[in-house]
């Protein structure tokens, strides 16, 4: 079964979704697949845009979606989130980083350390200086990773992964795939692991 994960350090409920899904690998034992992909791209593929747009004067939306994630927080006792004040961060770079990490031994840290950076300690990821001083403060290769976002073949790789997420139906962050069923939201995560649970019971 193959289980993706479509994110981009921009999205806060994308980062969300990524505290509460080692509980359901747990429970499933079904490890999920992270897949870096560029929202901004997305957005101009699809013609979508940031909720921070969209929920323009919409009266009572966004105050509905900030008790949702409250909601969220409390269910999954995540107590560390803070919002980033510098939102929207243009993420290329720290994107183009993942493409690199992946090719290292340190991915899995690479995600959780930019995640720390972004909304558990909020920076402006979008600085050449201050995302070098978050590598260096992480223990991260900060100058191996910096080279490797200019690499043609790691530009190339986010911008491959990124027209797939769009071909299979992504429109935004996060979006999962289970075995190519489509989930957007970090809300769907209930049925996400309905699925994943549902196909082991079928192999």
């Amino acid at each position: 079964m193959i289980v993706e994960f479509h994110f981009d350090f921009g999205s806060p409920n994308a980062y969300l979704s990524h505290r509460a899904i080692p509980a359901i690998e747990t429970r499933t034992g079904v490890k999920f697949t992270y897949v870096p992909v560029l929202i901004g791209g997305v957005f101009k593929a699809t013609g979508n845009a940031s909720p921070a747009v969209t929920l323009q004067g919409i009266k009572n939306k966004g105050e509905y979606q900030q008790v949702e994630m409250e909601r969220f927080l409390k269910k999954h006792k995540i107590a560390d989130y803070n919002s980033n004040p510098f939102f929207p961060v243009n993420t290329l770079q720290i994107m183009r980083g993942a493409i690199f990490a992946q090719t290292q031994d340190y991915y899995e840290r690479y995600i959780h350390e930019i995640y720390q950076h972004m909304w558990c300690e909020p920076k402006k990821m979008d600085e050449p200086e201050v995302i070098r001083n978050a590598f260096e403060a992480s223990g991260l290769p900060s100058a191996d990773i910096f080279e490797g976002m200019q690499d043609t073949t790691v530009k190339q790789t986010l911008i491959d992964n990124t027209t797939r997420s769009v071909e299979m139906g992504s429109f935004g962050s996060p979006t999962f795939f289970v075995d190519n069923e489509i989930f957007f939201g970090k809300d769907k995560l209930t049925d996400v692991e309905d699925e994943i649970i549902n196909n082991n019971k079928k192999r």
